[in-house]
């Protein structure tokens, strides 16, 4: 979701500076604009004296602008704040099944699924990313394939032997995993 909403938003403010901008130069460079636009001619300025000071005496001008501005800097900061955030889960609960309930390092169950997609047949390389809540963790796996791996076969053994190891050891109910599986690239065979 957050990526969704960075793209969208960095996208309309792009757009909203691009057409200022180019309306700008274009108006610069001499283009007769349409009446309707903001600048008239090379020498007009953005806002004139009466312009500004329009509005300064009515009451209602000085709330709105602080309210305006209070709010940009509410989302702005919601938007540091979720950009700054930790993805990477630090640590899952294991139910013991005493009642109490153990921690488990994120790291170290990443290290151990890297380790173990990385030793089965025909990868070359895995990467592993938990997400989620501590009692409820969701893995994103990568793996580089070898040529010549199907990669049905590859997807069939991460999850019947690394996933079901990783979810049985940490004694989870379940571990949605969503993987993603890259070949290597490799030169083309002749064939004679």
């Amino acid at each position: 979701m957050l990526r969704v909403v960075n793209r969208v938003l960095l996208g309309i403010v792009g757009l909203v500076l691009v057409v200022i901008g180019g309306s700008v130069l274009a108006v610069g460079l001499g283009l007769d604009p349409p009446s309707w636009w903001i600048h008239h001619d090379r020498h007009d300025v953005l806002l004139s004296d009466a312009e500004r000071t329009r509005w300064r005496g009515d009451a209602w001008w000085w709330p709105t602008v602080i309210a305006v501005l209070a709010v940009l800097v509410l989302l702005a900061l919601w938007w540091l704040t979720t950009n700054l955030r930790r993805r990477r889960l630090a640590e899952i609960l294991v139910d013991t099944g005493d009642g109490e309930g153990a921690l488990l390092r994120g790291r170290a169950l990443e290290g151990v699924l890297e380790s173990e997609a990385a030793g089965l047949e025909g990868v070359q390389r895995a990467h592993v990313h938990l997400t989620g809540r501590r009692s409820a963790p969701e893995a994103r796996v990568r793996l580089l394939l070898e040529p010549h791996v199907d990669p049905g076969t590859a997807l069939n053994d991460l999850t019947t032997q690394a996933l079901t190891h990783a979810r049985d050891s940490a004694g989870l109910a379940a571990l949605p995993t969503e993987a993603r599986l890259r070949g290597v690239k490799h030169r083309a065979e002749r064939v004679t």
